[in-house]
């Protein structure tokens, strides 16, 4: 389990790229790159790391079920993952 407060600093990311994405866009259109640069920092949608929605681990994380692997397979294996079977030929 990640700690609670990279938890909350993704999510603090993920509020100022909602709350600046409108005017990045206008200022990447204007191309008046010298204002994007004075936007904080977090305001870049690239500074947003996917994490898993159970435990918070930022890696190995599929995008589509929102789950870290280890969390994904666990369930799978549950049959708690609607459509999700485990392979065999």
């Amino acid at each position: 389990m990640a700690k609670k407060s990279v938890i909350a600093r993704n999510e603090k990311r993920k509020a100022l790229v909602e709350k600046y994405a409108a005017k990045r866009e206008e200022l990447k259109k204007a191309g008046d790159y010298e204002a994007l640069q004075k936007l904080p920092r977090d305001s870049s949608p690239s500074r947003v790391r996917t994490r898993c929605v159970l435990t918070g681990r930022g890696r190995g994380v599929y995008e589509k079920y929102g789950l870290c692997r280890q969390m994904f397979r666990q369930l799978a294996l549950e049959g708690k993952l609607p459509g999700v079977r485990k392979a065999s030929w």
